[in-house]
């Protein structure tokens, strides 16, 4: 049995999400109104009470990204002043998370700014999945929670017993992620190394590892435009992979990149529900989709229930 003051609300960004999540926790999903006016303003109600509650707001902040961080804001605001006893914004995928560092001159460190809006906003805790750099938990002057998609990942690639199998990291910033995939699957590890000789010229993609007659699987924490996953994958296969299938936790896939997914090389992407696919990414062939709600509730039982959250992920 769940904590009996547990209660667990969504916003618009992934209300399917939220669902799953509260049938695996076996209670009801809070009721509120979350809507906007006709000029675009955010109108919150709670409908239900939640005095002396602890209440988990699942919310990521996917496209349209402001629209779906301005809702979590205010349903947090809203539940503070409905006396709520402990507010968690559970929010799987973390908008903002890659302007971590000032990259240039003059230029905004925003994930650090979308971290005081929470706080401010009235959050508790923070509950998130596979941020993209784990130093943004620092940002947060309340607890954070990083969990991540590993276990479901692994289940699926050992489920479906690739031959000759290799891990790659898609650049040298995700080595750390791919060798741990690497070492609990017990197979070699690749890594592909791009750099951009000269201005306006093409990159040049160089791997580091043999694939020649391997199935190489890619490891990455999201998949945005996919320009550099699909050109990895055409290199891989350029240096004799048999085949290239692709696993990204948060499936961004902005701007153009179905239509590069499906003329690409890549075999197969797999993907999981921290964000909800647009229709033509539904529709695409290539793409596959695992959920993560039982993770995510077992994950928010146990912070219910003061438990341990670190040992879901431990050896």
């Amino acid at each position: 049995m769940v904590h009996g003051n547990l209660m667990v609300f969504s916003g618009n960004a992934n209300p399917a999400l939220a669902a799953a999540v509260a049938r695996f926790l076996q209670i009801p999903l809070g009721r509120a109104e979350v809507s906007s006016f006709s000029d675009g303003e955010v109108f919150v109600e709670i409908l239900e009470n939640v005095r002396g509650r602890d209440v988990f707001v699942l919310q990521p902040t996917c496209a349209p990204t402001n629209d779906n961080l301005m809702e979590l804001l205010t349903m947090i605001d809203a539940l503070k002043r409905a006396s709520a006893n402990r507010i968690t914004a559970a929010v799987p995928y973390y908008g903002y998370a890659r302007q971590d560092r000032k990259s240039r001159a003059r230029t905004a460190i925003t994930a650090k700014l979308v971290a005081d809006l929470i706080t401010s906003a009235g959050a508790n805790r923070v509950l998130t999945m596979d941020l993209h750099a784990d130093q943004i938990q620092g940002f947060f002057d309340v607890p954070v929670d990083n969990i991540y998609a590993s276990p479901i990942l692994l289940g699926d690639i050992w489920r479906q017993s690739y031959p000759g199998l290799i891990v790659v990291s898609p650049d040298v910033g995700g080595v750390v992620r791919a060798r741990a995939i690497a070492k609990r699957l017990e197979v070699d590890l690749a890594i592909i190394d791009k750099r951009r000789p000269r201005p306006n010229e093409s990159v040049v993609m160089n791997i580091i590892g043999d694939v020649e007659g391997r199935t190489c699987v890619i490891v990455d924490d999201m998949v945005d435009t996919a320009n550099t996953l699909c050109e990895a994958a055409k290199a891989l296969k350029e240096n004799g992979a048999v085949r290239v299938c692709a696993y990204c936790t948060h499936p961004v896939l902005s701007g153009p990149a179905i239509e590069r997914i499906e003329r690409s090389v890549l075999d197969e992407l797999t993907v999981t529900d921290t964000i909800p696919l647009r229709p033509d990414a539904q529709a695409c062939s290539k793409i596959r989709i695992l959920s993560i709600a039982e993770l995510l509730a077992e994950t928010i039982r146990r912070i219910a229930e003061e438990d341990s959250v670190s040992s879901l992920f431990m050896d």
